[in-house]
């Protein structure tokens, strides 16, 4: 399901869209929509913030505006050029800003993070705060701190 919708699109251009445009402006819709669910995450179609209609949109009017991906044409020797886009160039795609965006809309900001990390087959157990077991028989080695103490 599309984040915007055809009506929606036709008020960002400067023209009336034909049979097929409208039938394409409805694909390029639902190409930005799925990439922008990829990019972001996958919201409901009536609770996406706002912000994500508005770069479906843009992207998918990106595309109307020039399908082929040029950036460059000639008449008189039919010279075009196209863009450095690479693989995206003639596609719904976003700009690397708007990717940005849609990853913090979607709660996927870059950066470290912290990880419990445990030894296999150890378990916290009651009595034994973070004992772990070792390759010979005996008391079980402290890996991490528990309530009674650092170690």
């Amino acid at each position: 399901m599309a984040y915007a919708s055809v009506d929606e699109l036709k008020g960002r251009l400067d023209w009336e869209l034909d049979e097929d445009e409208l039938r394409i402006a409805k694909a390029a819709l639902e190409d930005a929509s799925d990439l922008a669910a990829e990019y972001g995450r996958d919201w409901p179609a009536d609770k996406a913030p706002r912000l994500v209609k508005t770069l479906v949109l843009k992207a998918a009017a990106r595309y109307l505006r020039n399908p082929g991906g040029y950036t460059q044409s000639r008449a008189g020797d039919e010279t075009l050029a196209w863009s450095d886009i690479g693989r995206d160039a003639g596609t719904v795609y976003f700009t690397r800003e708007e990717i940005r965006l849609l990853a913090e809309l979607g709660g996927r900001k870059p950066g470290l993070t912290s990880v419990a990390v445990s030894a296999w087959n150890s378990k916290i157990r009651p009595g034994q705060g973070g004992l772990v077991p070792v390759d010979y028989a005996g008391d079980r080695f402290p890996l991490f701190s528990d309530g009674r103490g650092p170690w």
